[in-house]
């Protein structure tokens, strides 16, 4: 082999272990593909067969003139004070009786050929009359059926037959990234299409919806319109904006469909929703919380308080209890547990599970309808400390509460926080707390609570549950140093 051949040889050799050696290259492993974007979508034909079934919604209301503008019946009030009477008002005969003022515009979409529309609560909300106006021009005067001010929607209903109507697709289903187009009145320009995609999903910004956020352009007159797929399907009714100045800022939320729905359905057959409750407050459960009473990772929602007289209480369910079930469906957050609570039937048996003092435990609760909340209006009355008494080793000086405060308080023991230093003030305690639990041990009196503190271990966290006024809560109190 001539020392040409063998400079070829080995170059290849070179070449084929640097290729070896690259990353994402090594043996038995093998890169992600990416996928490809091989262009923009066309949305053209999907608008043109959806464009005639989005519509304008125009809101008048009924004022009474002659009432006076602003100020004016407190001048009545000073002319009749000091000189006996008012003075006559002059009016014209324009000026007498009722007129019809326009209040807004916003946008809806016909779900049914028989006239059943769909919109935001929020634009129909205070309006006397409505008219919905169809792209063709034609116009009707639509009833509300039925408004919903908790998710935001509204149901109403025109005479008309043979109406172009939007398919409703799957909330659930949707994926971060896919595009999606709002159709809609913005600035009362009808019909106007913008495009983007789904930003994010479940995004917590309502107490019973996990709305679709998305970067679609949506600003006043939008709200009611819908939020369509690349199949046509409606998947959600465009509701919010994120914005500081009023206008859109890159960021909009919708209400997902699969809610706009089940909503809708009740408004249909009552004009009314109704949702269930456990009469119970909630919080986060924190990682340090969870580490210490054995948790593992964060999860569930903690019960702050309970409502006396409530389902709750008459399930069992107590202060301090983690929730981490409802009907067997996993509480990953707090917000989780209202939405699943709140689309239960009223009346019906649910089983939740909850964390206790180190276990788990099913509660049977049977679920009432969702009214005003009811709290406890009974605040603990701290006690004087006795003479001498110096705090423990969490830097907490505690009293025994009596009889009367508990059944005030409808507590069964616990202790009162009369000094609260170092460990514990850094904590939060302050004086005025009650104690009710530490590390998942119930305090019965001061005695227990100051043995149970001498053998704490100094390196580790401890968990007490405190009361502070109406509400309850896991506090951690961690290692002096």
């Amino acid at each position: 082999m001539t020392s040409k051949i063998r400079s070829l040889v080995l170059s290849a050799l070179l070449l084929a272990c640097a290729g070896l050696s690259t990353p994402g290259a090594a043996i038995g492993a093998a890169p992600v593909p990416a996928p490809v974007v091989t262009g923009l979508p066309d949305f053209s034909d999907l608008i043109e067969k959806a464009g005639p079934a989005v519509v304008n919604i125009r809101t008048t209301e009924r004022v009474r003139m002659g009432q006076g503008g602003p100020g004016e019946e407190e001048m009545q009030e000073f002319l009749r004070r000091f000189f006996g009477q008012p003075i006559p008002r002059r009016r014209s005969p324009q000026q007498q009786g009722e007129q019809e003022v326009q209040r807004g515009v916003g946008s809806g979409f016909i779900i049914s050929d028989d006239g059943y529309v769909l919109t935001n609560a929020h634009v129909v909300e205070g309006a006397d009359e409505v008219t919905v106006t169809l792209t063709d021009r034609r116009e009707f005067k639509a009833k509300v059926l039925g408004a919903d001010r908790r998710s935001d929607v509204a149901l109403l209903k025109v005479s008309a037959a043979n109406l172009p109507y939007l398919r409703t697709g799957d909330s659930s289903k949707i994926r971060v990234g896919e595009w999606v187009i709002a159709i809609g009145s913005p600035f009362n320009l009808d019909n106007t299409v913008t495009a983007g995609i789904i930003s994010a999903k479940s995004r917590d910004t309502g107490e019973y919806l996990p709305l679709i956020q998305s970067d679609v352009a949506v600003n006043p007159g939008n709200s009611g319109g819908p939020l369509i797929n690349m199949r046509g399907e409606v998947i959600g009714i465009n509701s919010q904006i994120a914005t500081l100045s009023g206008a859109y800022n890159g960021i909009s939320f919708a209400v997902p469909i699969d809610e706009v729905m089940r909503v809708a359905d009740q408004l249909k057959k009552t004009g009314a929703v109704t949702r269930g409750r456990l009469g119970v407050q909630i919080s986060e459960v924190t990682r340090d919380v969870a580490e210490s009473l054995g948790l593992g990772k964060a999860r569930g929602a903690e019960v702050s308080m309970v409502e006396p007289g409530g389902p709750a209480e008459k399930g069992g369910i107590k202060v301090g209890d983690i929730i981490l079930k409802f009907n067997g469906q996993p509480i990953e957050t707090t917000r989780d547990l209202p939405r699943l609570v709140g689309a239960s039937k009223i009346g019906a048996r649910a089983t939740v599970t909850v964390w206790r003092r180190g276990a788990q435990l099913d509660v049977p609760v049977t679920i009432v309808a969702l009214e005003d909340e009811k709290t406890a209006t009974a605040k603990p009355q701290p006690n004087k400390p006795a003479p001498g008494a110096a705090p423990n080793v969490l830097g907490l000086q505690v009293s025994n509460l009596r009889a009367e405060q508990r059944r005030t308080l409808r507590i069964e023991g616990g202790v009162a926080v009369e000094a609260s230093e170092g460990r514990a003030a850094t904590a939060g305690i302050r004086t005025g707390d009650l104690i009710l639990q530490m590390n998942n041990v119930e305090i019965k009196d001061v005695a227990q609570f100051n043995a149970l503190a001498t053998k704490l271990d100094p390196k580790k966290s401890v968990a007490v549950l405190v009361r502070r006024d109406n509400v309850t809560q896991y506090v951690v109190i961690k290692p002096g140093k």
